[in-house]
């Protein structure tokens, strides 16, 4: 299983972007995928996820981020939307093939893309 994130950039408050993870040796269908975030001197947080079609997000990207995937290009994107400069962090990609493993400890790690909102 290989995960690779890109897309990232700097944006002025309110911009948008859309980061890619293409993955490889697994089949989406069969993954949880989720995307995480980690801003310099915090701890990584859960951003979004995708099981089955069904989606979620947290509280602080809900109405800006949207995840999607792509079977037939094997990718899952993060549009990202109306950004902040709280957004600002390095984002990554994970996946997993159990459900309620992909918010909290996710076995597959793709390496970040760095995401830089200025004010």
């Amino acid at each position: 299983v290989q995960l690779q994130a890109s897309g990232g950039g700097l944006v002025h408050t309110g911009n948008s972007l859309r980061l890619s993870c293409a993955s490889s040796g697994f089949t989406l269908d069969d993954y949880a995928i989720g995307w995480f975030r980690q801003a310099p001197g915090k701890e990584r947080e859960w951003v979004s996820c995708d099981s089955s079609s069904d989606t979620y997000y947290a509280d602080s990207v809900k109405g800006r981020f949207t995840i999607t995937i792509d079977n037939a290009k094997n990718t899952v994107y993060l549009q990202m939307n109306s950004l902040k400069p709280e957004d600002t962090a390095v984002y990554y990609c994970a996946a997993d093939p159990i459900t309620v493993r992909i918010a909290t400890g996710p076995e597959y790690w793709g390496k970040g893309t760095q995401v830089t909102v200025s004010s």
